[in-house]
């Protein structure tokens, strides 16, 4: 059977994520980054997520000490960018973790190389595009070729894949393939902000809303009744 790495945050798109890849076919390990952010709340819902998976899951601790996000900075503000409001960005938001992608899907490749894993999986999608370079489809056609020249399975013509499988799709389009997939909504966790209740105004929350309201239903996180 065919292995994967699954990098899962907990929100919605790592969900998604995390079941695409089981529905082809991977056995998957998840790999959660305690990397120093504002809340564990996030990190609670993607060991939530990987055990109704039935998948295993390694939750990995490192720090940033340098900073250099309101993620990593609890004196710093989350506000609601102006993203919320328009189709792209001018700026890169505040909520950009310097090099996040590059450290994560680094040790994700390590780990990918020492268990025989073919396939590293990523929820990465359009919408964070307009905001953090290191979502784009550039960046990780580049980290495909890092992977083929700098690693020993990739000279051996036995390199290891990353699959971006959202990253052309609206928050709408991701729901409506977790919906297919079956994937436990309720579980997961998008705010930027901890807590028991979503802030519903920073702009995970925002994109988040917008996507159930796009397909007419109710998100099952917000859905007491």
């Amino acid at each position: 059977m065919k292995k994967a790495i699954v990098l899962l945050s907990g929100g919605l798109d790592s969900a998604v994520t995390l079941y695409f890849a089981k529905k082809q076919g991977f056995i998957c390990r998840c790999l959660i980054f305690d990397y120093g952010q504002r809340h564990k709340r996030e990190i609670e819902s993607a060991k939530r997520i990987a055990k109704a998976a039935g998948c295993q899951y390694r939750i990995l601790n490192i720090r940033l000490p340098w900073r250099g996000s309101s993620l990593l900075d609890k004196k710093a503000l989350i506000t609601q960018q102006a993203g919320c409001r328009a189709v792209k960005r001018t700026n890169i938001p505040l909520t950009y973790v310097p090099g996040r992608n590059i450290i994560f899907l680094s040790f994700a490749l390590s780990f990918a190389e020492t268990v025989g894993a073919k396939g590293i999986f990523i929820g990465a999608h359009s919408q964070d595009y307009s905001g953090y370079p290191d979502c784009r489809r550039e960046f990780f056609r580049a980290f495909n070729r890092v992977i083929n020249t700098g690693t020993r399975s990739g000279v051996k013509g036995d390199g290891i894949k990353i699959s971006t499988p959202l990253v052309n799709k609206k928050k709408s389009e991701i729901i409506r393939l977790g919906m297919r997939l079956k994937v436990p909504f309720e579980l997961t966790w998008s705010c930027y902000r901890g807590g028991r209740q979503p802030c519903g105004r920073c702009d995970s929350c925002y994109f988040r809303a917008r996507g159930f309201a796009e397909l007419g239903i109710p998100d099952p996180l917000l859905d007491t009744d």
